[in-house]
């Protein structure tokens, strides 16, 4: 089992996010266009950094809690689905703040 505790992880940060889009109604996942607009600046960076940090040797993934799914350059598939997992799950924090407090960011109709 220990070999799915980064995917294990990802998947409490999904589920755990989940019922701020289902009770609140944020609409995070109906906006598809913006939530990619907000994830495709940011995946490819980290994933260029993440590439860059493994090939000097600055960190390295413990493959006894990955799946063993790779993908080109070498990272676990787990690292890759990170980020854009935990910033999906900010957004989701962020908009039920919004939410819950009544604030408007102009983008309402």
């Amino acid at each position: 089992m220990r070999h799915l505790g980064y995917a294990a992880m990802l998947a409490f940060c999904v589920v755990g996010t989940l019922p701020l889009e289902l009770y609140l109604r944020v609409g995070v996942y109906r906006r598809l266009r913006r939530l990619a607009l907000t994830l495709l600046p940011v995946v490819p960076l980290f994933i260029a950094w993440d590439l860059y940090a493994v090939a000097h040797r600055h960190w390295f993934f413990d493959r006894g809690q990955t799946i063993g799914v790779d993908v080109p350059g070498g990272l676990p598939l787990e690292e890759v689905a990170f980020f854009a997992v935990v910033p999906l799950a900010a957004v989701l924090t962020i908009e039920a703040v919004r939410a819950v407090r009544g604030w408007r960011v102009g983008d309402e109709p």
